[in-house]
C-alpha cells in the first residue's frame, strides 16, 4: 500500500492545438492532493493510456465527448492502486481502472471506479487488449460489421492497438483471409509473420488502391476503418456487393488544419448496396462479460497476442501521446509512472 502523497504532478492543456500538437501546448504542473471525500477514492496511477480520440477532445468542438478544458488536467484511461478510501466499495491496496488519467494522483468517484484483478490479467491489459481497445475491436468487427464465418477482412492502422486486434479476432472466428495496412516495413512483416494476418502492406509504398487490390484481388467483405482517407476510398472500390465497413477512426486527418475531401467513390456504396457504420464503444457495453470471456481465454492460450509500446514516467506521458498520433507504437501505446 502507498503512502499518502502530498502533491502530484498532472498534465494541462494550455492552449488548443492548431494542426499537430506542439509541447507549448501542453504543461506539466505540480498541485496539492486534496483529501477524498464521501463516496470517493484516491488513486496512485501505475499505467495510464493515451489514444488518438484524445486528439479530437483538445478541440473546442462539440462531439460525442466534451472537449478537454483549457488550464485543467486531461483525461484518459487509467489503472492505478486505491491510497486511500472513503467507500464501502474499495479499500487502500485495491487496484482500479477509472478515466482521470495523466495524473500521478486522481479523486475518483466510487462509481466511476472498476475494481480489477492483477492475478488474472497485467494491469497494463486493462488499458489495451481486455480494456476499452479490445471492445472497440470486438464490438466494431462482430457487431457492427456482422462479421460471419468466410469474410475477407481489411483492416487499416492493423498495427495499433484496435487494429491488431480486429485482424486477429477475424481470424479466430474463421475469416476466409485477412489483410492489413501498417506505416512501416517493420510492422508489416510483424502483421503476417507474428499475428497471422494473410497479407499486409506499407501503405507508404504506393497507393492504397493498388496494393489492397493486389493483397485481395477478390475483393473483401468487411473493411475496419482507423484511418480514413485514401484508405476508405480504396476499402470502398474492394469491398463486395452487400459489405461492411466499420468507421472507428479516421486518424490520417486528425492534425489537419482544413476539412479534407471525401471519397471520391461514394457511388459505389448505391450500387454495391454498402453499409458503412460507425462505432462508439460505450454502445456496446452490453458484450463486456462475453469478451472477456471470449478474449481473456485466446490470451490466455496464447491465441491471440498482444504487444505493448512502454513510455516510463509522468514526464513523458506527451512524449507518448505524440509518439501514438505519429505511429510509433506497435499495439496499444502505455505510459507506466
Amino acid at each position: 500500500m502507498s503512502a499518502m502523497p502530498t502533491t502530484s504532478r498532472e498534465w494541462h492543456l494550455v492552449a488548443r492545438p492548431h494542426g499537430w500538437p506542439k509541447p507549448e501546448d501542453f504543461a506539466l504542473r505540480e498541485v496539492a492532493v486534496p483529501e477524498p471525500g464521501e463516496g470517493q477514492i484516491l488513486v496512485r496511477t501505475i499505467h495510464m493510456s493515451v489514444d488518438p480520440y484524445m486528439r479530437g477532445r483538445m478541440n473546442d468542438v462539440r462531439s460525442y465527448i466534451p472537449p478537454f478544458e483549457l488550464d485543467r488536467p486531461m483525461e484518459g484511461g487509467a489503472v492505478g492502486e486505491v491510497v486511500a478510501s472513503r467507500s464501502d466499495a474499495f479499500k487502500p491496496g485495491d487496484h482500479v481502472l477509472h478515466g482521470l488519467g495523466w495524473r500521478e494522483y486522481a479523486v475518483v468517484g466510487a462509481e466511476n471506479a472498476v475494481k480489477v484483478d492483477p492475478e488474472l490479467a497485467p494491469l497494463s491489459t486493462y488499458l489495451g487488449v481486455l480494456g476499452m481497445p479490445g471492445l472497440t475491436a470486438y464490438a466494431g468487427l462482430l457487431e457492427v460489421a456482422s462479421f460471419k464465418e468466410g469474410d475477407a477482412v481489411f483492416v487499416s492502422g492493423a498495427a495499433g492497438a484496435v487494429g491488431l486486434q480486429v485482424g486477429q479476432i477475424a481470424r479466430l472466428k474463421g475469416a476466409s483471409r485477412v489483410i492489413g495496412s501498417a506505416g512501416t516495413d517493420e510492422k508489416v512483416k510483424a502483421l503476417v509473420e507474428e499475428y497471422g494476418f494473410d497479407a499486409a502492406f506499407n501503405y507508404k509504398n504506393g497507393p492504397v488502391a493498388e496494393q489492397l487490390k493486389e493483397a485481395a484481388p477478390d475483393g473483401i467483405d468487411v473493411y475496419f476503418d482507423n484511418v480514413g482517407g485514401d484508405h476508405l476510398e480504396a476499402a470502398i472500390g474492394a469491398l463486395k456487393v452487400h459489405g461492411r465497413a466499420t468507421l472507428c477512426g479516421a486518424i490520417s486527418g486528425y492534425n489537419e488544419t482544413e476539412p479534407q475531401p471525401g471519397p471520391r467513390n461514394m457511388i459505389a456504396i448505391i450500387g454495391k448496396r454498402l453499409r458503412l457504420q460507425g462505432v462508439l464503444v460505450r454502445d456496446h457495453a452490453a458484450m463486456q462479460p462475453q469478451f472477456v470471456q471470449e478474449v481473456g481465454g485466446w490470451v490466455r492460450s496464447g491465441e491471440l497476442k498482444y504487444r505493448e509500446t512502454v513510455v516510463h514516467g509522468v514526464e513523458h506521458a506527451l512524449d507518448a501521446f505524440l509518439g501514438m498520433l505519429r505511429g510509433e507504437n506497435t499495439g496499444k501505446m502505455i505510459v507506466t509512472f
